[in-house]
């Protein structure tokens, strides 16, 4: 027997069906509330508010779970690449030999931003926010291949700009780096996987071919797959609300890198970084920071510990900080913000304080800590997480597309002035 609410509203009986998912997750499915009684439900923020149903990501923040189409993160993360991660995401279901190396031959064939953007590129000022900058050349893209705009009508363009946006967005990401260090270009190269071209394209100069060491791109892959989708967060919730709108797919993940810039969202790595740039300046006491952490009367946050999300270990932060471990072992770096990070997160583990409030240190943590080690800039780490985050995206709006998603259009309660009568210019005081 299927499971109901019931609402009793001015002495009146409405019933409501609950909504169950593969995973147990129930819901009141209200979406005839408004036409049977006037009244909207009230949820500033979204946070009890499901909007969509999706077969792509189930995550349980209470029990430390993350999955991608049903399998385990953990599994993903030891026995699948980067772009094996995207076509499950994108596509449902994890490629077979054949169809990954089509995958990966159509994004290296796409992968070369037009000449037009190359130029658009060369006259923004060096020391503008790569966030901004890629955001803008992405929604750019739309002015370079037109068809795109309107998928519902060029189905034949979506997977040709599906490619294009996985395969340019890394050497978008990297032109801006150069850009920002007025240093020439590097193409990618063919020759190299996804993260192995990405750094070269970061580190290589004219003359000078860097080559990644293989736990230092593995590294890298990880953090993307761990990065790769977070179910309904606010970046993927923005691509889907402007995607539901018809825009074209290049303005819908614009609006989601955007939407990632801002720094409650995917800005913690960066702030990660930022403190223990604070505490190596203030002397490297990392104790007196933690009991500042402790002191609810201090302003201080240990930031990249504890998650709005996960209500006990971040699953992700256990795979990456065996990744990190590895790269600061192979790379042998002597860093003093680094060796602050290692404190601090040997005292927190250890302290009763921060186990007591499952205050671990989560995937910001060490993917903060990967990407200074690997010489990538504060400011990139960002647009490193929107690599990242990409594929999801994508299959995000592919999959609302492909269930006819209505516009979303919230409502809202008024608490503004009630009608009043205009005052003429001469008249007001």
């Amino acid at each position: 027997m299927s499971q109901t609410v019931e609402l009793i509203y001015e002495g009146k009986s409405y019933t409501y069906p609950i909504k169950e998912g593969t995973e147990n997750e129930k819901a009141i499915d209200i979406s005839k509330l408004r036409d049977e009684t006037g009244l909207i439900t009230m949820d500033v923020g979204y946070k009890n508010t499901g909007s969509t149903y999706s077969s792509i990501t189930f995550l349980d923040g209470e029990q430390g779970i993350l999955r991608y189409r049903g399998y385990d993160i953990e599994e993903l993360a030891e026995k699948a690449t980067f772009l094996e991660v995207s076509y499950l995401l994108i596509f449902g279901d994890l490629p077979t030999q054949s169809q990954l190396s089509h995958f990966e031959e159509q994004i290296k064939a796409h992968s070369l931003p037009p000449e037009g953007i190359v130029k658009m590129l060369d006259h923004i000022p060096s020391e503008a926010h790569p966030m901004g900058v890629v955001a803008a050349l992405v929604s750019a893209l739309t002015a370079f291949y037109p068809k795109s705009w309107d998928l519902s009508v060029n189905k034949d363009e979506i997977m040709p700009t599906i490619y294009r946006l996985i395969g340019m967005m890394p050497v978008l990401a990297a032109m801006c780096y150069k850009n920002s260090m007025k240093a020439p270009k590097i193409m990618p190269n063919p020759k190299y996987d996804y993260c192995s071209n990405f750094l070269n394209m970061m580190f290589s100069t004219p003359g000078i071919l860097y080559t990644p060491y293989p736990v230092v791109a593995q590294a890298l892959d990880k953090l993307l797959i761990l990065h790769a989708d977070h179910e309904q967060n606010c970046s993927t919730s923005t691509v889907r609300t402007v995607g539901s709108s018809q825009a074209g797919l290049y303005s819908c993940i614009s609006a989601g890198i955007s939407a990632l810039w801002g720094k409650s969202h995917g800005g913690a790595n960066q702030e990660v970084i930022e403190m223990l740039e604070q505490i190596k300046a203030d002397g490297g006491n990392v104790a007196k920071y933690v009991e500042m952490a402790k002191d609810k009367n201090n302003s201080f946050r240990l930031m990249g510990f504890g998650h709005r999300v996960y209500k006990n270990f971040d699953p992700r932060a256990k795979i990456i900080k065996k990744a990190a471990d590895e790269v600061l072992g192979k790379l042998g770096i002597s860093d003093p913000t680094l060796e602050i990070a290692k404190k601090l997160e040997e005292i927190a583990l250890k302290d009763e304080y921060f186990i007591s409030r499952k205050l671990f240190p989560n995937v910001d943590f060490y993917s903060g800590i990967i990407y200074r080690a690997l010489g990538i800039p504060v400011e990139m780490f960002t647009l490193m997480f929107a690599i990242g985050r990409l594929p999801g995206w994508i299959a995000q709006w592919k999959e609302m597309i492909e269930q006819k998603q209505a516009i979303v259009r919230p409502r809202q309660i008024y608490i503004g002035p009630k009608q009043r009568a205009f005052v003429p210019l001469a008249e007001r005081k």
